[in-house]
């Protein structure tokens, strides 16, 4: 028997714990929206769904993103400078993709704000068919609008993007020459040190022997 606590699952009989992740939690949000109960599937409307699954799952949203994060933490730190290099970058391209978005999410809700106001302000002076060339006008500025920022910001994301991949990608040739370099020269020391001890004792069996 299970019992869930704020994003973890507590087992009774061996007390051991599961942190819940963030795909985890994406996973389980999806799942009651799309593939419902067979008992609610009917009578329960897809608004209705993403209703329920946003208020069961929107409070445990920031410890499971805190658990990814830990997780991810721990799995950068076992590993070599070219792990840490590839964390930064994916970290780095996903803000920067998420800016964009952002960007493009504030200037559509603020151009959809001034043509509605502007559309609601204009008809007020209008009637007939000249109602309908308005609409017809301010819908062709706002959907040119709309796409002359849509193609500005897609191309400053993709260049930043872009960026981003290049200078990791030089980082990461640097760095593997650096790694390949140290790890040569280990090697060599290494072997250095067996051809020492080996001629020492070589030696030592030779002034053992009178030779």
């Amino acid at each position: 028997m299970a019992e869930q606590m704020t994003g973890a699952t507590i087992h009774e009989n061996g007390g051991s714990l599961r942190e819940e992740s963030l795909y985890g939690l994406l996973h389980r949000s999806i799942s009651m929206i799309i593939f419902p109960d067979s008992s609610s599937a009917v009578s329960t409307s897809l608004l209705k769904r993403i209703m329920i699954s946003v208020s069961e799952n929107g409070r445990r949203l920031r410890e499971a993103y805190r658990n990814s994060g830990r997780t991810v933490l721990l799995w950068t730190r076992r590993g070599n400078p070219l792990r840490t290099l590839l964390v930064i970058s994916a970290g780095t391209i996903s803000v920067v993709i998420m800016t964009g978005v952002a960007v493009f999410i504030v200037f559509f809700v603020a151009a959809t704000a001034n043509a509605a106001i502007m559309y609601l302000v204009l008809s007020l002076a209008s009637t007939g068919g000249f109602m309908v060339l308005l609409f017809a006008c301010v819908a062709a500025i706002y959907v040119g609008v709309l796409s002359v920022a849509a193609f500005l910001i897609s191309n400053a994301t993709i260049s930043a993007v872009a960026a981003v991949a290049v200078t990791t990608g030089w980082a990461g040739v640097i760095c593997g020459v650096w790694l390949g370099t140290k790890k040569s020269l280990e090697i060599a020391s290494h072997s250095l040190t067996l051809l020492r001890s080996a001629h020492s004792a070589y030696s030592s069996q030779l002034t053992y022997l009178g030779v």
